[in-house]
């Protein structure tokens, strides 16, 4: 498969898995449209013209051309300069490596992942959250975050990628739309009553059945596990965590319990306040099974297009080099 269709998947995937909805994620692609042909000349040249078909800044090929075919891949939850340099050695050594990717962004994708926050406006209205409130309470919280990347120096592990000329790419929020999607339908169709019932069906999925072994799976960070769920929010997209005041709102509406790959000390705090049960499910394994669905989707998208035999270490879709937490696993089910 070349670059630029693993890339272009990769948005449509996500956009199907998207909580809010395709439709309405379609309406918000046509809005950046309209705005794009009201700009200046100056204005456009400076526009990232990504942003006309694929609404997730976070992701982006970094380096390559999409042309470039590719069937073996490095890929790693964070991507930095030593993990380059491995793929520079594994190419020295002889190993099909075509492409580096990321979960977390990088680059340009890091210096304007925030932008994806305001889709946390729109999960939480269909919480029962009005979009209003919604938007109010994320406003401070995404002005926040930018002001926390202006100083990164996001082009560090790009310039190294271009040195040694390997194509490098990052899929953040579509792999993360995924993991919620996926996730929030086991939550709502398997009716499960306890917390206790939530940790032991995530640790029948085996990036946390992995992390469990390494001491690293589902923990219950926030009541105990005799607890009932009620409403189970999956809080695993929309760039980074969202607003303190989001906790009092969702309490409000009725959500007992969020399952999330992380939590900060404040937001704990703030969701204990409010009594609402949280579940830690875990950052790299919830990262790593949205990126191992991502894979087996492009994998099923890439077979129909083979004509010719071959051999039986290509058979099976991409070659894939697990670094930096991730580990595959494949999903015989549907996403």
């Amino acid at each position: 498969m070349k670059l630029g269709r693993i890339y272009e998947l990769a948005v449509a995937f996500g956009m199907a898995k998207d909580p809010r909805g395709k439709e309405r994620v379609a309406e918000e692609l046509e809005r950046t449209r309209h705005e794009y042909e009201k700009l200046d000349k100056v204005q456009k040249e400076e526009f990232d013209l990504e942003k006309l078909n694929n609404p997730y800044s976070d992701t982006r090929i970094l380096h390559g051309e999409p042309e470039a075919k590719v069937k073996g891949i490095l890929v790693g939850i964070d991507i930095g300069v030593p993990e380059i340099l491995v793929a520079d050695r594994l190419k020295e050594k002889g190993r099909s490596l075509d492409l580096i990717l990321s979960h977390h962004p990088s680059g340009r994708a890091y210096a304007s992942f925030y932008e994806v926050m305001s889709m946390q406006s729109e999960i939480l209205s269909n919480y029962g959250i009005p979009i209003n409130v919604a938007e109010g309470i994320m406003e401070d919280r995404i002005k926040e975050v930018e002001r926390r990347v202006l100083p990164v120096n996001h082009m560090r592990a790009v310039d190294v990628a271009k040195i040694f000329d390997i194509p490098f790419m990052c899929i953040h929020t579509p792999a993360d739309n995924i993991v919620a999607t996926y996730l929030q339908r086991i939550m709502d169709d398997e009716g499960l009553q306890r917390v206790s019932d939530i940790i032991e069906r995530l640790k029948e999925v085996p990036e946390y059945r992995e992390a469990a072994r390494n001491n690293a799976g589902p923990k219950v960070i926030i009541g105990s596990p005799q607890r009932h769920a009620g409403k189970v929010f999956v809080d695993m997209t929309g760039g980074t965590e969202g607003s303190l005041k989001a906790f009092e709102k969702l309490s409000q509406a009725g959500v007992g319990t969020i399952v999330g790959m992380h939590i900060s000390e404040k937001h704990y705090e703030e969701a204990e306040k409010h009594h609402i049960n949280v579940i830690v499910a875990g950052h790299i394994p919830s990262d790593t099974l949205g990126l191992n669905l991502m894979l087996d989707e492009l994998e099923k998208e890439d077979k129909p297009a083979r004509h010719q035999p071959e051999p039986k270490a290509m058979a099976d879709g991409f070659e894939i080099i697990g670094c930096s937490g991730f580990r595959r696993f494949k999903h015989a089910q549907k996403v």
